[in-house]
């Protein structure tokens, strides 16, 4: 049998296992009405709205924006960002308590002088109102490697002021996610200062990366907080086929790349297997993949019949994706924004509105729908 044969097979076996998608509509929706607020950007990465409903973003290239009364205005470039393949500046989040401290967190590809090659770091700053100041390195993944893809990432905090942050497996997937003891392929938990929980699940005795809360993962770029549960859910990219939804719990194993329902994008098998006992399953996951990037629940008033609903983008198919849960499960897809351009990220604001960053496009925000 051919190779594109076997492909085939493999694809409809996974189909057939995965029975609880099959009932699952994907529609389109055309009737969503928007806005662009910002026009002209390049790829905005990251997206945090301050008290006053103004808001900073991210741009790839390493510069900090800040948007307000109808202006953008440049606040910010954080030092050795390094700009190569997916990794530059990435995310973007404030503090809980902003208004008291103005602390804002991101992480990027960070390339520091006299190495070659950059890693995922999560950086502390402080923004005044007019310039982003007193950049802090709180962590810094290591090697340092020229490889350009699996940065990750993204950033929240939860109710008791922890912050937890993305990085990729950088590549080497052999390697890196389900060793505790190397960077890459985790969620890593943080005091807000940086100090690392004396509950994380992994001792600094043995070696380990003590800053790492789950492992088993390839490259999360999204990841949000369930509004009513607190629960932090992430997504991350699959290799052919294979993206996932998961719930991210302390100190579990995500499978990569043990288990997966991926394959090689030459066609060919990862595994065999797409369950292990100690491995946890995906919540959801996504045959074709759809690239997913950025992620936020809808729990406002603007969009009463989005209420509990999840909304991903899709960078390959340049789309909103809107899934409706039950019970944890995705029962059914609706596609929104379509041919607009790749959707890096998708945020719900303060005042209740949905924000869509698309590259080379601009930030729109949903009026309708």
């Amino acid at each position: 049998m051919t190779l594109k044969f076997l492909s085939f097979l493999y694809l409809i076996s996974i189909f057939i296992c995965n029975k609880k998608d099959a009932t699952i509509i994907q529609e389109k929706n055309s009737d969503v009405t928007f806005e662009w607020v910002v026009n002209d950007v390049e790829i905005p990465w990251g997206m945090a709205f301050l008290p006053d409903g103004s808001f900073l973003y991210t741009e790839k290239r390493g510069i900090i924006f800040y948007y307000k009364d109808g202006k953008k205005t440049e606040v910010g470039r954080p030092p050795d960002v390094y700009n190569r393949g997916q990794g530059g500046l990435l995310d973007i989040c404030l503090h809980p308590k902003f208004s008291e401290n103005n602390f804002i967190y991101l992480t990027l590809a960070r390339k520091p002088e006299g190495e070659n090659g950059g890693n995922t770091a999560l950086i502390r700053a402080e923004f005044d109102g007019e310039k982003v100041i007193n950049y802090q390195v709180l962590y810094q993944a290591k090697p340092f490697t020229t490889a350009g893809h699996h940065f990750g990432s993204r950033i929240v905090f939860d109710e008791n002021d922890y912050v937890y942050f993305t990085i990729g497996d950088r590549g080497e997937r052999d390697l890196n996610p389900q060793n505790p003891k190397s960077d890459g392929g985790k969620v890593y938990r943080l005091h807000d200062d940086g100090r690392i929980p004396a509950d994380n699940p992994f001792s600094l005795d043995n070696g380990n990366k003590s800053a790492v809360f789950s492992y088993g993962h390839r490259n999360p770029q999204g990841m949000t907080i369930h509004p009513e549960t607190g629960e932090i859910w992430a997504h991350e990219h699959g290799p052919k086929g294979g993206d996932e939804i998961n719930i991210v719990k302390k100190g579990n194993n995500y499978g990569w790349p043990v288990i997966t329902y991926g394959l090689e994008y030459s066609g060919l098998k990862i595994t065999d297997q797409t369950s292990k006992p100690g491995m946890e399953q995906p919540l959801y996951y996504w045959i074709p993949s759809i690239a997913p990037s950025g992620m936020t629940f809808v729990n406002s008033d603007k969009y009463p019949e989005w209420k509990g609903n999840l909304l991903v983008g899709s960078l390959v198919f340049e789309y909103l994706e809107r899934l409706e849960l039950k019970d944890n499960k995705v029962v059914k897809r609706t596609k929104l924004l379509e041919n607009l351009g790749r959707v890096r990220n998708v945020i719900q604001s303060k005042d209740g509105y949905i924000y869509v960053s698309i590259e080379n496009k601009g930030i729109l925000r949903i009026k309708s729908f």
